[in-house]
């Protein structure tokens, strides 16, 4: 007896996990479709967006604002196409996630990806933003400089507009990963050193590009002290 009431327990526990099984299957099916699907058109959409970009020429507008010079200094090649490619894809791509989480039920899973992940996105555009701006401000201020600094006839022009350009670059990059929310703490502690470093060597560069007009000023004054 007991043999058989140990035996109709295991039937009926492996009947429940048959039955489980099979009404979970058709769920399964459906999302794994869902994600598939949501896959190939996220990926579709991406291509579009950067077919779009490249009929616009948004990278030779980029290059001409100097996203191409920067890229350069960086060792890659920045594309806008690539990035607005890249951000429409796995923003649908996370959207599908969201979508296939809650057909298999998995709600606590959506909710992340809904509520901490597609966010996310807006932030990424913003800080995307702030790049080309600061970018656009590094070159315009590089150039200001240097043309302001070459009409004194001060020497070392182009050292003082190459950290005029570097200390709009260190903050842009220094903003947009504030903005991506990475070591807010740390980056601002960091920000204070750069800005110390920056104004330090600036005053290097601008003493020893100086010093020879600096000794021609002083010796006129002290002569014309003595005349």
């Amino acid at each position: 007896m007991e043999n058989e009431s140990v035996g109709q327990v295991v039937t009926g526990s492996l009947n429940n996990l048959y039955d489980q099984v099979i009404s979970f299957l058709p769920v399964l099916v459906v999302a794994l479709l869902v994600l598939i699907f949501g896959w190939a058109v996220a990926i579709l959409l991406g291509r579009l967006v950067r077919k779009i970009l490249d009929i616009l020429r948004v990278d030779e507008l980029a290059s001409k604002l100097g996203m191409g010079s920067l890229g350069d200094r960086m060792g890659k090649k920045l594309s806008v196409s690539g990035f607005g490619d890249w951000l429409i894809k796995w923003f649908f791509i996370v959207t599908v996630f969201v979508a296939a989480a809650d057909i298999l039920g998995l709600n606590q899973v959506g909710e992340f990806l809904y509520q901490s992940v597609l966010p996310y996105f807006a932030d990424v555009v913003v800080a995307a933003a702030i790049m080309v701006i600061g970018v656009v401000a590094a070159n315009f201020l590089h150039d200001v400089v240097l043309h302001s600094v070459k009409a004194t006839k001060v020497g070392g022009h182009d050292g003082i507009a190459e950290i005029a350009r570097w200390a709009v670059l260190i903050f842009t990059f220094l903003a947009v990963l504030s903005q991506l929310g990475v070591a807010t703490t740390f980056l601002q502690d960091l920000f204070r050193a750069v800005v110390a470093m920056l104004a330090i060597a600036g005053g290097i560069a601008f003493g020893l590009g100086g010093r020879e007009h600096a000794k021609h000023a002083l010796d006129r004054w002290s002569k014309d002290l003595h005349e």
